[in-house]
């Protein structure tokens, strides 16, 4: 498996918020986001000099590495986590030593994993870089498929109020869906724009039942790497 790197911080971002956690930044994603806040985690952009490991390793060895910090929750993110197959047997060897598991993903690549929670980032227009389709960065069809199988969280970022009608006509396509379980994230890398947000998000989370998700690693630590 292709590691970027493992550190522990708290979880700062949906219902485990506050959660102290050893993070598992796996390097290579398929997506080309706009607003990415990972860039060093895509194939291409890789800097082994930025990296605390930017190796391979087995599963095996990377359970080994995340059982030595003795955290009992574990975050298993990117770039795109669900990319490598191994993923499959990395859940299991945590699962064994009783790790609570969290996936990060967005929603594109089904694996049957094992998880605690699955947290999943579904893309609407304002990630799509130029030339790319909504259809390479939205899958409602497999996004479906994990929401049955696993406890989860929808997380949406959303840049302007016109995203929020976006949000609402993606959540059609999905069946069963608990309204407690959507997440709205304002677009921000600093407090300011991310309180400045709110004022639309927050309302509109009100009335339709679903969450606001401030992003609180920027308020804890800024907006800092490893964090």
């Amino acid at each position: 498996m292709q590691v970027l790197e493992i550190y522990q911080s708290k979880q700062g971002e949906g219902l485990w918020t506050g959660k102290y956690s050893v993070f598992v930044r796996m390097l290579g994603c398929p997506l080309r986001c706009r607003y990415c806040d990972t860039p060093y985690a895509r194939s291409d952009s890789f800097d082994p000099e930025n990296s605390s490991i930017g190796a391979d390793l087995s599963p095996d060895e990377l359970a080994g590495r995340v059982l030595l910090l003795e955290l009992p929750h574990v975050v298993l993110t990117g770039g795109e986590p669900m990319l490598s197959p191994e993923i499959v047997e990395l859940t299991k060897l945590l699962k064994d030593f009783d790790n609570v598991i969290t996936i990060e993903t967005s929603g594109i690549i089904d694996r049957p994993v094992i998880c605690d929670l699955m947290s999943i980032s579904p893309k609407l227009r304002n990630a799509l870089p130029p030339n790319a389709s909504l259809q390479e960065y939205s899958r409602p069809d497999i996004v479906q498929q994990l929401i049955l199988r696993y406890e989860y969280q929808l997380k949406f970022v959303a840049d302007t109020p016109d995203d929020l009608p976006e949000i609402a006509e993606y959540l059609t396509q999905l069946q069963g869906v608990r309204a407690d379980r959507v997440l709205i994230m304002p677009q921000a890398v600093d407090t300011e724009t991310m309180h400045r947000k709110s004022d639309w998000i927050i309302p509109f989370c009100e009335e339709h039942g679903y969450r606001y998700c401030p992003r609180m690693q920027i308020v804890w630590y800024g907006n800092k790497r490893r964090t």
